[in-house]
């Protein structure tokens, strides 16, 4: 799941509620706060998941594997249920960020076995991506003008609908190209990973823009959680791009 939620029409559909909301109300700190919160309570499941498998032989078994799909199935209904109900975000996001990080820590043993240290490589380049476009969104290098969320977000819901259709593909017994390492795949395996890098804009100018309207204060949860989403995809891409880098040498 990427950032689809923060369209144009969203951020309306916030600015009304905001406009009409007379509780406490939510602050750039809170939301920044909220976000390092969601982020350690991913990585707590993800360090302890890869401390169990390293020196595992085999390093997966069938409990991981239900893990691995276990993780991934409720933290997708997880997001699901947030994107429509926001003011569940407080309870549901740490939750999610749990399940992430079981799905994160297993992923990432699974590529460090075939291509041992592209884990670090990978986040490292999550780390300085993520910066860059911070910098670029603070100084208005980059700015999230109507257009630009257009295109961002018409571009994330090509990139689900190509996941969609792969997937498909897969049930039926077909390979897509997207799976292999040859140079169209990683043409789009780039593209797509610029696309979850600007999605990053979308969710910097939500808490930015949120905080300033006095938005409802799960609204810092809500903000918190989109941004760990963006991260999470942008990290994934990045690890399957250089696995299909590392692969062709």
């Amino acid at each position: 799941m990427s950032s689809p939620l923060f369209s144009e029409s969203t951020f309306e559909n916030l600015r009304a509620e905001s406009q009409t909301f007379s509780g406490e109300t939510m602050t750039l700190k809170g939301a920044v706060n909220k976000s390092l919160l969601l982020f350690v309570t991913m990585l707590v499941p993800a360090v302890w998941i890869w401390w169990e498998l390293e020196n595992q032989d085999p390093w997966i078994t069938n409990n991981m594997r239900t893990f691995l799909f276990g993780s991934l199935i409720v933290g997708f209904i997880i997001a699901l249920v947030i994107s429509f109900k926001k003011v569940w975000a407080p309870a549901l996001a740490p939750v999610y960020a749990a399940c992430e990080g079981v799905f994160l820590g297993i992923v990432s043993m699974f590529f460090n076995k075939m291509f041992p240290g592209i884990v670090l490589e990978a986040s490292t380049i999550t780390l300085l991506i993520f910066g860059a476009m911070l910098v670029a969104y603070r100084t208005g290098l980059i700015r999230a003008t109507p257009m630009f969320m257009k295109v961002i977000v018409f571009a994330t819901l090509g990139v689900g609908l190509f996941y969609l259709v792969t997937i498909v593909m897969g049930m039926f017994g077909v390979q897509s190209f997207y799976s292999g390492n040859g140079i169209l795949s990683i043409i789009v395996s780039v593209v797509v990973a610029g696309i979850a890098a600007f999605n990053l804009i979308l969710d910097f100018n939500l808490i930015d823009e949120q905080s300033k309207a006095g938005a409802p204060k799960y609204m810092e949860w809500y903000c918190a959680f989109g941004l760990l989403v963006t991260v999470v995809w942008l990290y994934i891409e990045i690890l399957r791009l250089l696995s299909k880098l590392s692969s062709r040498n």
